[in-house]
């Protein structure tokens, strides 16, 4: 599998790469998406009419001591950036690598399908 990201991937853009990547997936292909995945949400208002917004929505490190993705992004694993003419012309360079990656990977790996499993009884007086 690979995952195709740009530099306007942002939010879910940028998590859904994240762990595609951390769970050693696929390949991401592309340009380093946008970094923005703290999400802003009110809380009820104040008797007063204030509101108290809080940010969340963000992964921290595994030590839950730093932002992973938020004013960064992701780095992809093969860099492409589309060629705004090409892009125009209806080529997409990105989903050309990721096909050619795709392609290249179903040469060179096996993969082996789950065993079937069995048929249910659905007659069992038989």
């Amino acid at each position: 599998m690979v995952t195709l990201m740009n530099e306007f991937s942002a939010s879910d853009g940028d998590l859904f790469p994240f762990r595609f990547k951390s769970l050693g997936l696929g390949k991401l292909i592309g340009k380093r998406s946008w970094g923005g995945v703290v999400g802003i949400r009110d809380s009820l208002p104040f008797v007063d009419g204030g509101t108290l917004n809080r940010p969340e929505f963000a992964p921290y490190s595994k030590d839950g001591k730093d932002w992973v993705i938020e004013g960064y992004g992701v780095d992809p694993d093969i860099v492409v950036d589309n060629d705004p003419l090409k892009e125009f012309r209806g080529e997409d360079q990105q989903l050309n690598k990721g096909l050619e990656e795709i392609q290249n990977e179903l040469k060179t790996r096996r993969y082996d399908l789950p065993p079937v499993p069995p048929y249910p009884n659905r007659n069992p007086a038989k």
